[in-house]
């Protein structure tokens, strides 16, 4: 029960489409079930899966499957075999979307064309060699018609170096241009401030399931790990 229990604990927060089957008497059940074994999963985050007979568990990037009996639980994605579409990356596009969505523009570090055809929100460390190369081309997505907004993430953690020059990006007079000299290596003035923006844009990081940086969100909630060249994401931003 406990090794259940800790499973549910790194499960998934999520708005799922009500498209599966069972009354609403037995999703009850199943939400009674989960929030006794795990405070930290809210019943409005257990819906009703695409699949007969089971439901959704999801917090994060994580999602799992309880069965319609509560004895069953199963932690992986889920495929549906005829079209070949991953359910459960499905599921985590639309967490990813919700949650960046409901941040607020001005808390992140926007770089914007003078006609916007699209947005992205990128994961970038100030370290980070293809975080640099993306940067080095900003002028190109933003000829694209593509705004680049910009979140913190130093992959070495909290108090590190990267996580200091962040701070100090965020406490500068000019967020954009501090940015761009810290990743070139250069100076750049800043003053002290409330720099907790940081640890958010860190734990959003981890919340959508970030692997490494750069991190890219669609405006759809899709996540293209890694470097991409301005031309290939507007092709990717135009067929989505």
């Amino acid at each position: 029960m406990k090794k259940v229990a800790t499973i549910f604990l790194a499960i998934s927060i999520i708005i799922v489409t009500n498209i599966g089957y069972g009354s609403d008497e037995e999703l009850k059940t199943i939400q009674n079930i989960v929030s006794t074994m795990s405070s930290d999963i809210k019943t409005e985050n257990i819906k009703k899966s695409p699949v007969n007979g089971w439901y959704t568990i999801t917090k994060g990037a994580y999602v799992a499957y309880i069965s319609s009996d509560g004895r069953h639980l199963i932690q992986g994605d889920m495929y549906d075999i005829e079209t070949q579409v991953n359910l459960s990356e499905i599921i985590r596009n639309e967490s990813r979307k919700n949650v960046i969505e409901s941040y607020p523009e001005k808390d992140m570090i926007v770089f914007s064309p003078e006609s916007k055809s699209h947005h992205v929100t990128v994961f970038t460390d100030v370290d980070c060699t293809f975080c640099r190369r993306l940067h080095n081309q900003i002028d190109e997505y933003l000829s694209e018609g593509i705004e680049i907004r910009y979140l913190m993430y130093p992959r070495s953690g909290p108090q590190s170096a990267s996580w200091v020059i962040a701070e100090q990006i965020w406490c500068s007079a000019d967020r954009n241009d501090a940015l761009t000299l810290a990743k070139i290596d250069q100076n750049f003035d800043y003053s002290q401030c409330n720099s907790a923006a940081i640890s958010s844009h860190y734990l959003m990081g981890q919340s959508v399931g970030l692997q490494g940086t750069p991190a890219i969100i669609l405006e759809d909630g899709s996540m293209v790990n890694g470097y991409v060249s301005a031309l290939e994401l507007s092709k990717i931003l135009e067929s989505n």
